[in-house]
């Protein structure tokens, strides 16, 4: 007996209202299978507006900015990421400040953080480097957008040290439960909700996603990775965000195109778009 086909509907079949923002994505990645030109039109035609790519590192950007010329619906955010702050010094921090100095795309520092999953780089020197992202997004008067994992408690403690209570910040990626998701909120910041609130298995993620306040709340795909329901197993991209929208709106009770206006209008005012 063959197993019965999987329904994959397309996102442009959705029939989102226009204005959507993709919070979170790495467009730079070089790997899209269909090319960044119909990753982006694709976007366009399941009524994003915005995507943010995050370049992770200076190297990065100065390579790779140049792809978004001519697409203005694409904005920047730029850190080094936790897993490649070893050896961050005074020269790196001054070259990522150049960097931020120099273009107004830039919206964000990040995403910055700490990551204890992976081993190449001592906790000590993800401190290190996070507390100089964080002195820089100060600097700049730009929200850090944060990575976390495996790093929950430590991750809180540096934000509390830094003095980044009600300040502006997203906490990037959001997996945890209802209790993280107070302690996040607790101090004033956003909640960014991947695709993985698509999952079934994922319960205590969709129960917190659901009690998260409406103007706390934004979207993200994090493509190429993290891929929602029902197209989870294949390549992420921006106009999958649409699937999580109808997720998180699912978990809350309201119609889908009411979160989708509400998680646009919320990432407009956060990055000032």
């Amino acid at each position: 007996m063959s197993r019965k086909h999987k329904e994959r509907p397309e996102p442009e079949s959705l029939g989102l209202p226009s204005g959507g923002v993709d919070t979170h994505a790495h467009l730079d990645a070089e790997n899209y299978e269909m090319g960044l030109t119909t990753v982006l039109d694709r976007a366009q035609a399941s009524c994003l507006s915005r995507i943010g790519n995050v370049f992770l590192g200076p190297d990065a950007y100065l390579e790779h900015r140049a792809l978004f010329a001519d697409r203005p619906e694409v904005f920047f955010l730029l850190a080094e990421h936790p897993n490649d702050t070893a050896g961050f010094d005074d020269a790196r921090a001054q070259r990522l400040l150049d960097c931020l100095r120099s273009d107004p795309r830039i919206r964000a520092v990040g995403e910055t953080g700490l990551d204890f999953y992976w081993k190449d780089v001592t906790p000590e020197e993800q401190e290190r480097a996070f507390r100089r992202h964080l002195e820089l997004a100060r600097q700049m008067d730009l929200p850090p957008v944060i990575h976390c994992r495996e790093a929950e408690a430590r991750t809180l403690a540096v934000l509390d040290d830094m003095g980044f209570r009600d300040r502006p910040l997203l906490w990037h990626c959001f997996g945890g439960d209802d209790a993280l998701a107070r302690e996040i909120l607790s101090r004033g910041w956003h909640v960014s909700v991947p695709g993985t609130v698509t999952y079934a298995r994922n319960e205590p993620l969709r129960a917190a996603v659901a009690r998260i306040p409406a103007d706390r709340l934004v979207l993200e795909t994090d493509c190429p990775y993290l891929t929602p329901e029902p197209w989870r197993g294949k390549q992420n991209h921006p106009a999958l965000v649409g699937f999580t929208a109808v997720a998180v709106a699912g978990l809350r009770g309201v119609p889908v195109e009411e979160l989708w206006a509400l998680c646009a209008d919320n990432a407009g005012r956060f990055f000032r778009l």
